[in-house]
């Protein structure tokens, strides 16, 4: 059986106001399902690892064969729970490990 390679990204969240964990969630996999559908959504197995609300940084992971899909439609949201926001990608990596110290440099 095939290993499934998957790859996380942190987040940088541009919002006057505070996020919740699970409308940032919502929001991501609503953005999937309108531009790729629920088979799309289906293939991406995306989850939200970590997220840090005073700062305003979240990890995600995806598979590395639906990475361009998520990052297409991290692009096109623009507002979440009726405040404008914007989703910038700080960094990817294969580990969390690695992808903590990338954010730190």
């Amino acid at each position: 059986m095939k290993r499934i390679k998957r790859r996380y990204l942190a987040l940088q969240i541009e919002s006057k106001s505070s996020l919740q964990h699970m409308s940032l969630i919502n929001a991501i996999w609503g953005s999937i399902n309108k531009l790729y559908g629920e088979y799309g959504a289906s293939q991406t197995n995306l989850s939200l690892i970590n997220y840090d609300s005073e700062n305003k940084q979240a990890i995600i992971r995806t598979n590395l064969s639906t990475l361009n899909i998520v990052r297409s439609s991290l692009v096109a949201i623009n507002s979440i729970a009726g405040s404008s926001v914007s989703l910038h990608v700080l960094s990817i990596s294969g580990t969390i490990k690695a992808l903590k110290k990338s954010i730190k440099k």
